[in-house]
């Protein structure tokens, strides 16, 4: 972390001062806000992170529950939100209560004897080195809680207003407060009471029975399969071997079981196969007991048994795959002519299984897409166009989950004998690997992200997906850091400067000249997008990344636009400034040759442009297509002490 550049701190620096909105932020849920979230969920909490994150913005998060979620039907998480965790602070915190999944094995009918199973392979979690952060398993209570923490230690200081619901709206997409939402008391001294909050923008994160996506005339499309599925979270005694270790069990002939240990050591929830589902059932499965559950889950085990000493949570369900019809208020036919006013996220837009472990991942991915996005409109960044982009991106992406988890789920529940190839499941499972990681998204060209053109410049960092970190040694104290770890959830562009092969110099390299036209070039971005009253890299977060050794060069050689100065004392970051050394070499890891190359990372972490270091009038038409210029451009006085008093 880095502190103390805006005065001493001398308690937790993750706790930031209060500031703007965050200042004596009121208890009661005022009668306007900037932004109304309608529920707590993944897609909800880490909305309301965000946006707490910036002190000129009133955000309110509603929530029927009287209080947190306590047991939560989501646990697992892929590798791709603990980098997003890490972006807000708390990723060694959660892995290090949580369950680290590093293999999963595989149990078949014995050939010799059906009527048993028996361990038939195994398959490392991440074998190719997908990201340096693991799959982990822990219950979705947690990550709220995470989430919802930073929220509250964030300069706004938001909090859940627990005990309300969201009832209907009206939009009027003129108005200054476009969203007059109806909301109702559900817990305390008011239980029942109706009252009136206008916002200048609606986000329903409240599930797949969503009043938000109802009140906009939205609705869920698709298709439910007719096979039900039994859930538990159980502790118990076993001789199963296997126990603490992801599984996929198949039978011969009693159905299936996907095992998932959980956090904590004592604790795994299976996923039983209950068969298929009449088309005249209507809904009847799910009156499964949990005995009949627990006697089937034996009945595939054999020969192994399963005593079930205590049941936390279980329920009964019937996979379905559906997508909302829109992911916002503008009706397609009036897609691109007005800014939309509401939004809906998670799985209120779109519903799938759960054994592909995607709902609590994908919307963590949608609250971080909209937050950022609704943080630079809000503060005057960038246009409101920009808030279309966020459902032509997720909805491609909700439906890409959906196929796949169409495919996934059929091929789980399948019967182990209607099986051509015996190992099939398994070579899917590890082919497609990089899709349940979370690693598969890649958005198309659009006003936040540029075409391939350049691609070849730096093929490690393909242009849509995210930015996959590695390591570096950052010059300024010669220790190694993983690049990607630097991204904070700030609302910034990065712009990672990966240097050509010349050496370290102020001036007369392709490095340099870049330097020096992005720090003071009037059509710059830098020049023309960042306020003049802030850090140097209040919008655009710029590191150079040298090919050479560390120990090669001083910071002294170094452009200063790389070395950019903050606010209230002037002082210059010398942490963004790295290199190659002790082994590890980026350049070389991602495939960045001697003319190096600009990365342009959006501030949800995905590569929006590579570039060339001479790319001057792409990269300040990119800028220019999403960004409106400050008011204030000029730099205002630096602070300085001299013997403990202030001068200026």
């Amino acid at each position: 972390m880095q502190y103390h550049h805006r005065g001493y701190i001398s308690g937790d620096p993750r706790i930031q001062p209060a500031a703007g909105r965050g200042i004596e932020r009121p208890d009661e849920l005022p009668s306007q806000t900037d932004v109304l979230i309608v529920g707590t969920g993944p897609a909800a909490a880490i909305l309301l992170a965000q946006l707490s994150r910036f002190p000129s913005i009133d955000v309110r998060a509603i929530e029927r529950r009287p209080g947190r979620l306590e047991v939560g039907q989501a646990d697992g998480i892929q590798a791709r939100s603990v980098e997003t965790f890490q972006a807000f602070g708390f990723a060694d915190e959660v892995i290090a209560e949580a369950y680290r999944n590093v293999e999963m094995c595989w149990w078949k009918p014995a050939p010799d004897d059906p009527s048993k199973i028996v361990r038939v392979s195994r398959a490392a979690d991440d074998a190719t080195g997908l990201s340096e952060f693991p799959h982990i398993y822990v219950n979705q209570s947690r990550i709220l809680d995470y989430f919802l923490r930073d929220a509250e230690r964030a300069p706004g200081r938001a909090t859940p207003d627990y005990g309300i619901e969201f009832v209907d709206c009206r939009i009027d997409a003129e108005a200054e407060y476009p969203v007059e939402a109806r909301v109702r008391y559900t817990a305390g001294e008011r239980v029942g009471e109706e009252r009136t909050v206008r916002a200048k923008y609606l986000v329903g994160g409240d599930g797949a029975r969503s009043a938000v996506r109802s009140a906009l005339g939205r609705r869920l499309e698709g298709e439910a399969a007719l096979h039900a599925w039994g859930v538990m979270d159980v502790m118990a005694n076993t001789d199963f071997p296997d126990f603490q270790v992801k599984c996929s069990i198949q039978s011969h002939a009693d159905g299936n079981i996907l095992l998932i240990p959980r956090e904590g050591g004592y604790l795994s929830r299976m996923y039983v196969d209950l068969g298929e589902v009449d088309e005249n059932d209507a809904g009847a499965v799910r009156s499964t007991s949990i005995e009949t559950m627990i006697e089937r889950a034996n009945r595939i085990l054999a020969p192994y048994s399963l005593d079930v000493r205590a049941v936390t949570w279980w329920s009964v369900y019937e996979v379905a795959h559906r997508i909302a019809d829109g992911f916002d208020d503008v009706p397609a036919e009036l897609t691109g002519t007005r800014a939309p006013r509401a939004f809906i996220m998670g799985d209120a837009c779109h519903t799938h299984s759960a054994k592909a472990g995607q709902g609590m991942n994908v919307s963590i991915q949608d609250g971080f897409n909209l937050g950022w996005k609704l943080a630079a409109v809000l503060e005057g960044r960038a246009p409101e166009s920009l808030l279309s982009t966020y459902a032509s991106e997720r909805r491609v992406i909700a439906q890409n989950l959906i196929d796949f988890d169409r495919e996934w789920s059929e091929m789980v529940a399948r019967p182990v004998d209607s099986w051509e190839d015996p190992a099939a499941l398994e070579d899917y499972y590890n082919s497609t690997i990089e899709f349940p990681a979370g690693f598969m998204t890649q958005y198309a060209p659009s006003l936040v992200t540029l075409d391939d053109a350049h691609q070849q410049l730096a093929p490690g960092f393909p242009v849509g997906k995210r930015f996959k970190s590695a390591e570096v040694i950052r010059r300024a104290d010669n220790r190694w850091r993983h690049l990607g770890h630097t991204h904070e959830a700030d609302g910034r562009w990065r712009v990672y400067v990966f240097a050509d092969d010349a050496p370290a110099a102020p001036t007369g390299t392709p490095t340099a000249d870049f330097a020096a036209w992005w720090s003071s070039a009037p059509e710059s971005p830098r020049v023309r997008f960042t306020p003049g009253d802030g850090d140097d890299d209040a919008v655009f977060d710029t590191k150079v990344i040298y090919p050479q050794d560390y120990a090669t060069f001083d910071p002294a050689d170094v452009p200063t636009a790389f070395k950019p100065v903050s606010v209230p004392y002037g002082l210059e970051d010398l942490n963004q400034i790295f290199a190659t050394g002790h082994g590890r070499d980026i350049h070389r890891d991602r495939g960045i040759g001697p003319a190096g190359a600009i990365v342009v990372v959006r501030p949800d972490m995905y590569v929006a442009a590579v570039l060339p270091l001479d790319a001057r009038a792409e990269l300040a038409d990119f800028f220019a297509g999403h960004m409106i210029e400050p008011q204030h451009r000029e730099r205002a006085p630096f602070i300085t002490t001299v013997h403990g008093r202030v001068a200026i």
